[in-house]
């Protein structure tokens, strides 16, 4: 992506558009990201944004099935489908580049015309219920949702995004309608094309297909609080091969400037297998055979967490040497180290931009969030930019004893003795 590559647009309606021509391609990918997500849900709502997403699949005034809707794509080779996460859902489509047509009016379709018929929305219900059973039942996404619970204690950003098993049961059709209403408008949209397709099809074809989409109103955010005085451990008891460990403190949000240094942070700890925690967990010690850490960015907040399964026996010692790589970050890294960092943060970030998909995701995310978006050559020059003093300063800021947060699942009943081991 050149710094010039994409084309921006704002229709009249408010809705906004992003096109990136990749001529070389046979293929065109679409995106629409919608600012509807579960920190904009009530507590008697939590799960209503993913629940919406499943039903838009469900059956549309043209389409009433979601057979119809499948074969509508899978006859033409294409694939659909669309995800929910805490401050935005999208809907997306990839297509050989002379089936646009369908995949546009497809997705204008199931964001227009979807019924949400009450027999549907019962019987989606339960598969909605069964995946979050599903989700309890596999310790390594379970410990995940704790660790975010205990981050964002007490906070929609905290909550699972499909909500609860207590609130998907008394989510109500009107209850839909309403928050579709409230989100679901215009303005609070993007559109991202990118593949085999000129800028002006593109906006001809996004004018003419979403022409029916009306702006309005947008609620203001909640702002996310940041009040964590003490360290905090959560532990669900359970039966299970392994203890799954998940290490987190709240970080920086998307906006932030240091981002690149957080982000970079967190390669040096554990992204790759050269990486401190890889060689240290599971090369020298023999600890655990997936250990990683990873960063979270969102409006306002963000997080950096480190994710560990290990035997049960072998949890304190774990912890307690997962805790040692967070304290020795403190001290600063090496020149060294830090450049091998940069390259592999800049050579990932290019190698996912070689599929359009991901391409497209990038620009409308970015537009969608923050009203603007950042070349590759922006966030690479943000990369090269840190130095090792950025490193020791992010370091210092986030690995601090009273905003430790530990989730554990797994066999171990004694939180107090966990509890002794984070102190940084």
């Amino acid at each position: 992506m050149k710094s010039t590559g994409y084309h921006k647009f704002i229709l009249p309606n408010g809705l906004r558009l992003t096109v990136y021509p990749m001529p070389h391609l046979r293929s065109i990918s679409m995106l629409v990201f919608v600012g509807a997500g579960s920190r904009y849900e009530s507590d008697d709502e939590a799960g209503v944004s993913h629940f919406i997403e499943h039903l838009y699949f469900k059956g549309t005034k043209r389409r009433p099935t979601s057979k119809e809707i499948s074969e509508t794509i899978e006859s033409i080779g294409g694939i659909i489908n669309a995800g929910t996460d805490k401050e935005l859902t999208s809907y997306w489509c990839k297509v050989a580049d002379q089936h646009f047509p369908v995949a546009i009016d497809l997705i204008s379709d199931l964001l227009h015309n979807s019924r949400l018929d009450p027999a549907d929305i019962e019987k989606e219900r339960q598969i909605i219920i069964e995946e979050i059973n599903m989700s309890r039942d596999l310790p390594q996404f379970k410990v995940d949702l704790l660790v975010d619970e205990s981050i964002w204690k007490g906070q929609a950003m905290g909550r699972d995004v499909a909500g609860s098993k207590e609130s998907v049961s008394t989510i109500t059709r009107e209850q839909m309608l309403t928050y579709i209403a409230r989100r679901y408008v215009a303005n609070n949209a993007v559109v991202s094309i990118t593949g085999n397709i000129s800028v002006e099809k593109a906006t001809e074809s996004v004018v003419e297909a979403f022409r029916w989409w009306k702006a309005g109103d947008i609620p203001e955010t909640t702002p996310t609080i940041h009040n964590q005085t003490a360290k905090r451990v959560v532990l669900e008891t359970k039966t299970s091969e392994q203890s799954h460990i998940c290490l987190g403190v709240p970080a920086v949000s998307i906006l932030d400037p240091d981002r690149f240094p957080v982000g970079l942070l967190s390669v040096i700890l554990g992204e790759g297998m050269s990486s401190r925690l890889f060689l240290e967990i599971r090369e020298k010690l023999g600890l655990a055979y997936d250990i990683r850490s990873y960063t979270t960015q969102h409006l306002d907040t963000g997080s950096m967490i480190v994710y560990a399964g290990v035997d049960p026996r072998k949890t304190t010692t774990a912890i307690a040497a997962i805790v040692e790589q967070l304290a020795l970050t403190k001290n600063g890294v090496a020149e060294q180290e830090l450049t091998k960092a940069k390259e592999l943060a800049k050579g990932r970030l290019l190698l996912r931009m070689e599929d359009s998909r991901n391409v497209a995701a990038w620009m409308g995310a970015q537009e969608l969030l923050t009203n603007r978006i950042m070349t590759l050559d922006e966030v690479i020059n943000g990369i090269d930019a840190v130095t090792t003093d950025d490193i020791k300063r992010v370091a210092n800021q986030l690995f601090v004893t009273d905003k430790l947060n530990l989730a554990v699942v797994g066999p171990i009943k004694n939180r107090s003795t966990l509890s002794r081991l984070l102190s940084l």
